[in-house]
């Protein structure tokens, strides 16, 4: 049955050290910012638009994203869909802010593009990855959560849970 292939590595992912660490850096990433950029294509961009409204109405965050359709094709067209993001994040992205990218290959171009965009203006970086472990997202961030698993289902069920778990685990900290 396929409900095994999700509860199974929900198990497994979740309870492990590495995990629990790579949470505890990113809570600890996620009180130091004021403004967090999301980042995703397909799927993943959904995951975005919906991240950018809890964290903006829940957690009182400066959220962005990029997932306007004009946006998007504005900035394909003039500067092409790998550079894409980069160009949105020169003109928006500051020290000190953070960037979230959502990538379930962790091999688009687009979203590797962004992310040493952010490097370079000295920004934070959380990535979230799945599939094969040598991905190139999977290693450039502050903190960089990866699914060794080659499920879309599961990759980005579970990139929207650690999202969502951080930001209920930022609420319950701001409550003390």
């Amino acid at each position: 049955m396929q409900i095994n292939t999700y509860t199974n590595f929900y198990e497994k992912y979740f309870q492990s050290q590495p995990f629990n660490l790579q949470f505890a850096e990113a809570m600890a990433v996620l009180k130091t910012v004021k403004n967090i950029f999301f980042i995703g294509n397909g799927g993943s961009n959904a995951i975005c638009s919906h991240m950018l409204e809890d964290y903006a109405k829940i957690g009182r965050f400066r959220t962005y994203s990029f997932s306007d359709p004009s946006l998007i094709t504005c900035y394909a067209n003039d500067y092409g869909y790998e550079n894409a993001m980069a160009e949105w994040l020169k003109l928006y992205f500051e020290e000190g802010d953070l960037l979230i990218a959502i990538s379930s290959s962790g091999n688009s171009k687009n979203i590797l593009n962004a992310v040493n965009e952010a490097k370079a203006k000295s920004g934070k970086v959380l990535t979230l990855s799945g599939f094969k472990d040598d991905n190139h997202l999977s290693k450039k961030g502050d903190v960089n959560f990866h699914l060794a698993i080659e499920n879309y289902g599961v990759v980005e069920c579970f990139h929207q849970i650690i999202l969502h778990a951080m930001l209920d685990q930022y609420i319950a900290d701001k409550k003390g």
